[in-house]
């Protein structure tokens, strides 16, 4: 008998230890706000409406330690309208990442499968003051729509950090019958992080062509982004050159109902100055100034915004946010937020956002 409970005891720790070895959570983001849009085509726009401040997502993700240093991972994030109730994707499961990879703390980490772009995370992570969402988002006029966000069929390899450098590339086929390089998208960036410093650098190409017919020139984006943390402000810079087909698409075809449409640039630089102000314990401010300079069309566009967020807690805030975009010479730029791309020139935000 005695035997018999030393084995059982036995076999629940190795299962235990096993155990230990894996790690699954669940995760996510419920964001809603009110929106109020002006200036567009479609006039006043009031809305109840998801992701203004941060892109509602449910999501899971896991890794499970093989030894040696060595551990494999992975992550499913589906995103969800918190005022429908329904995906942001018709017909997807897992829209905003689906990938599964290995990581070692000597050599880096690998992963296959959908995955955010090296220019796109380098916006939101480190050179906008609103990190992509609310009124002030630099989605509004730096160029993150469609593939430049996200691009599916992606290997990922990212090197392990050295005295705060870093670099990261991404590869994205086309898989199109016929010509294996139409659709195909590659990015790179070079990363510098050292106390209050964050700099990147990061070149995206992207090749639009449609097999076998459509042939169209490479878009080419090169980013510099940055912040630093003065501890009363932290000040933000972004620039951004973008040259070629689709470098720089509209995020909105023809917001305002022009005769003559806006047409997308294809050499155009963006700039970006910005900062964060803590205000007391609990309270942010957020700003930050844009401009467009097309230099095809001449069809640039300024914008100007302003937020601010109150931590109620380490999970949960509110917040207030409102840009104006000012367009020329028949510019179309819409002022939208983390999920939407907006109907006009102007919008306000007030909403609420938890995560677990």
């Amino acid at each position: 008998m005695y035997k018999r409970l030393l084995g059982a005891a036995a076999v629940s720790c190795v299962a235990a230890g096993a155990h230990a070895q894996s790690n699954v959570s669940i995760y996510g983001i419920v964001d809603a706000g009110v929106v109020a849009e002006r200036g567009g085509v479609a006039g006043s726009v009031n809305k109840v409406t998801s992701g203004v401040g941060s892109a509602s997502r449910l999501g899971f993700k896991g890794t499970e330690d093989l030894g040696g240093g060595l551990k494999a991972l992975f992550i499913l994030e589906s995103g969800i309208k918190v005022d429908t109730g329904e995906s942001d994707v018709a017909g997807s499961i897992a829209n905003r990442q689906a990938l599964v990879g290995l990581s070692s703390d000597q050599y880096g980490t690998l992963t296959l499968g959908r995955q955010k772009t090296t220019m796109y995370k380098a916006l939101g992570e480190v050179g906008d003051p609103f990190g992509l969402g609310y009124a002030g988002s630099s989605k509004n006029l730096f160029p993150l729509a469609g593939p430049n966000t996200r691009t599916s069929n992606t290997i990922a390899y990212a090197t392990p950090s050295y005295q705060g450098l870093s670099g990261e590339v991404t590869y994205a086929l086309g898989e199109q019958a016929d010509n294996q390089s139409a659709g195909r998208q590659y990015g790179a960036a070079i990363s510098y992080s050292n106390g209050d410093l964050n700099a990147r650098l990061v070149y995206n190409n992207r090749n639009s062509d449609s097999a076998p017919a459509v042939k169209h020139d490479l878009g080419h984006n090169v980013l510099l982004v940055a912040n630093y943390d003065f501890k009363v402000v932290k000040a933000f810079f972004a620039y951004g050159v973008d040259k070629g087909f689709n470098s720089a698409v509209l995020p909105v075809v023809n917001a305002y109902g022009y005769k003559d449409a806006p047409k997308p640039t294809t050499d155009s630089h963006d700039l970006l100055i910005g900062a964060t102000i803590p205000v007391g314990e609990r309270g942010t401010i957020m700003t930050s100034y844009i401009r467009k300079d097309d230099k095809q069309w001449d069809q640039d566009a300024n914008q100007l915004g302003f937020g601010y967020s109150y931590a109620w807690s380490r999970r949960t805030s509110t917040y207030v946010a409102y840009a104006k975009i000012h367009n020329k010479n028949g510019a179309g730029y819409t002022v939208g937020n983390d999920s939407e791309a907006g109907s006009g020139d102007s919008a306000f935000n007030l909403g609420i956002r938890h995560s677990f």
